[in-house]
């Protein structure tokens, strides 16, 4: 797919993997709606955005991805501001062990409910032209972190969730490419996460050894997992193709070996 004269759709687009997503995408002549719950980040970004790109390229759109009408509405506001969509990155997620149940609200229910509102938006089945969705997992879907059980959880969830989808679209010629994004330790707020009781809970006496594993692994910038989504999106031989981003390999995929009897 070329970017010019599309339309995306980013949630948690504001700041991290998100923000660096919808600049890449703006660069490459893109429109963009960026969706974020933090209202001033929000707006503080685009002021930003607008210094480097047509302010007519990008819209801001303050949304809680876990209140169903919300996500809907926003949908239909970038379909409304820009006469169509092509892209959809579910990327909003938190880390939130004590309050487990809005991590899987935000991390896995709000990604599927996207997908879904993305599939309604864009495929051929409801009449649509056809497009990508990107959704964000994490290298934690492949190497479990005891010091984010739930976290850990919703990322082994998207992934199931999107591959499953991915081959269904394919079946049912849906005209929509649905990949997975799987970053490793990203410079992101959410990565000061760890450091806070109201976030972690009764983990968070394993805040020293989670940060070892940051120094062990290396810290990733969001401008290269900008760059993994990019790929995904543009290189139409891709559908349900998990990218894993790491300090050590850089960008490379997944490869699932086929079930043995």
């Amino acid at each position: 797919m070329a970017l010019r004269g599309r339309v995306a759709l980013v949630t948690g687009g504001a700041q991290g993997i998100g923000r660096a997503v919808a600049e890449c995408l703006l660069r490459n002549e893109s429109k963009v709606a960026f969706l974020d719950f933090n209202r001033q980040v929000g707006d503080q970004c685009k002021k930003e955005l607008d210094n480097e790109f047509d302010e007519e390229n990008s819209i801001f759109i303050p949304c809680d991805v876990t209140d169903t009408l919300n996500l809907q509405d926003a949908f239909k506001q970038t379909v409304g501001h820009f006469g169509r969509l092509d892209i959809v990155v579910n990327n909003a997620g938190i880390n939130n062990e004590k309050n487990w149940r809005k991590t899987i609200e935000v991390n896995l229910t709000s990604v599927i409910q996207g997908t879904y509102l993305a599939l309604e938006h864009m495929s051929k089945e409801y009449g649509k032209e056809g497009g990508v969705i990107i959704n964000v997992s994490s290298m934690a879907a492949f190497l479990h972190s005891p010091h984010q059980p739930v976290y850990t959880a919703t990322k082994c969830g998207v992934v199931a969730f999107s591959r499953a989808l991915a081959e269904a679209a394919e079946r049912g010629s849906y005209g929509v490419r649905i990949n997975m994004l799987c970053p490793g330790f990203v410079d992101t707020p959410l990565l000061q996460s760890v450091n806070q009781e109201d976030n972690m809970g009764k983990f968070v006496e394993y805040k020293d050894e989670f940060k070892q594993r940051m120094d062990k692994y290396g810290v990733l910038k969001p401008s290269l997992v900008a760059e993994g989504a990019v790929r995904m999106i543009t290189d139409a031989t891709l559908n349900g193709a998990v990218m894993k981003i790491t300090c050590s390999k850089g960008i490379h995929f997944h490869t699932y070996e086929p079930p043995s009897c």
